[in-house]
């Protein structure tokens, strides 16, 4: 499938993700495996009156490896979910920040995906990296169903 964006288990998570619209994150499918995923620093992501909050950037690092997962398992009509992620925070991402998260597909097995991240800022600036460990199964059991 060419457009995932249109495929019926994107368009559900899309809508189901309730804690993505809240941090207002944004991504594209570029190919299985291969996701960017956007976010801005606004007031609402901040720990201190200048940076960003750790879990900002962990929930933009988990989102963007666990589409990736899932973009490499959705012809199959599996969703996954996170089994295990370690995530480095290496800068702190600043109020106005456009934060750019990509991630890469080390390892894909039957039912488990091994994954690298990395999240950099709009001047290439590295903000963390990340691995994660991914659980793929059958789509009925998210509640997608098409």
């Amino acid at each position: 499938m060419q457009n995932f964006l249109e495929h019926p288990i994107v368009k559900g998570y899309i809508a189901a993700n309730q804690f993505g619209e809240l941090l207002e994150k944004d991504f594209e499918i570029v190919g299985p495996g291969e996701v960017i995923y956007h976010m801005e620093v606004k007031q609402k992501h901040l720990a201190t009156p200048i940076a960003a909050h750790g879990g900002s950037i962990a929930a933009l690092m988990d989102a963007t490896m666990g589409v990736a997962a899932l973009s490499q398992v959705i012809e199959q009509n599996k969703v996954v979910s996170t089994i295990e992620m370690k995530i480095s925070f290496l800068a702190p991402a600043k109020l106005g920040d456009q934060l750019r998260g990509t991630s890469e597909i080390v390892k894909s097995g039957h039912r488990i995906l091994f994954v690298e991240g990395l999240i950099e800022n709009q001047d290439g600036k590295k903000i963390a990296v990340a691995t994660g460990t991914f659980n793929a199964y059958p789509m009925e059991k998210a509640g997608f169903f098409g």
